[in-house]
């Protein structure tokens, strides 16, 4: 059997470049295989039309009448960690993990709700749901888990040569990030990706935690990512720093950080994004951020 993939989705993936893996173009030509030897493996029976994400299809299958899903994904640096967070989190605050392959890149999952996000909910209520999600997922991060101290190093040393950033944002970035990286405190398991879009609705637990791009960290750098989406909500506000600094304080109290720390390390994060975007010629998204770290400043 092979299952059908979306046609401009697949188109995505082809322009995908190496990063830890094959290409997109060559993992795109494995896919069918893959695809069909998960299925047999787990002895599953598809039952409806894939939706996708960036870098993953998934579908909706079931196994002896039960529900489940099948989650197949495109091998990179961020996602290789996905199956060992889901594991150690067990289904708190996230969804929960039958089976791995990582191999094959490949997962099986309990099935959420994917047209009920965390999008639909009034904002000020999202943040709050995200933020009691990032409590629970916040444990104390395993060993297999790869550390985010080197990767900020490594981004925050690339910001000097970002063009297009105002030069206060980059050494603003790199005397923070100094700061919070001097912290000693155990790290906990990030989950790397928590937006809105990012927490389903869930028949086991009102709202779950899908797609971690998990690292070893401290738990003030996940703020930043709740600050990036839903931005017409941001610009349509009568005043944009003050709705950013109100999605910050609720995210922060009900993830239970110090709001101060969450500003600081938001701080560091934005100027990182800004440098990305810049580098890719991402205007908008270079703005944004600008505007973002403005907003969050003294």
């Amino acid at each position: 059997m092979t299952l059908e993939l979306p046609p401009a989705w697949a188109d995505g993936i082809r322009s995908l470049p190496v990063e830890g893996g094959p290409s997109g173009r060559e993992w795109l030509a494995r896919l069918p295989r893959v695809l069909d030897d998960c299925v047999q493996q787990w002895d599953l029976a598809v039952t409806g039309s894939p939706w996708t994400g960036h870098t993953a299809i998934v579908f909706p299958a079931e196994r002896d009448g039960i529900p489940l899903v099948l989650k197949v994904g495109w091998p990179h640096r961020e996602s290789a960690a996905e199956h060992l967070a889901l594991r150690h989190w067990g289904g708190r605050g996230a969804v929960s993990l039958v089976a791995a392959d990582p191999a094959r890149g490949a997962l099986l999952l309990e099935p959420l709700d994917p047209s009920r996000t965390l999008t639909s909910v009034p904002i000020d209520r999202a943040c709050e749901v995200a933020g009691a999600l990032l409590a629970r997922l916040h444990v104390t991060a395993p060993p297999t888990i790869p550390p985010l101290r080197p990767m900020i190093e490594r981004w925050v040393g690339r910001l000097a040569h970002a063009e297009g950033l105002p030069r206060r944002m980059v050494s603003r970035t790199d005397s923070l990030a100094g700061e919070l990286l001097s912290d000693t405190s155990p790290a906990k398991l990030l989950h790397g990706d928590l937006h809105f879009n990012n927490v389903l609705a869930s028949k086991r637990d009102k709202w779950l935690a899908i797609d971690p791009k998990p690292s070893a960290g401290q738990p003030g750098w996940e703020v930043h990512a709740l600050l990036r989406n839903r931005v017409e909500e941001l610009r349509a506000a009568a005043s944009f720093r003050a709705a950013v600094r109100r999605r910050l304080e609720i995210v922060a109290e009900a993830a239970g950080i110090d709001p101060d720390t969450a500003r600081h390390w938001s701080l560091v994060h934005t100027g990182i994004q800004a440098g990305w975007a810049a580098a890719a010629s991402e205007k908008d998204a270079t703005s944004l951020n600008i505007a973002l770290f403005k907003a969050l400043e003294d």
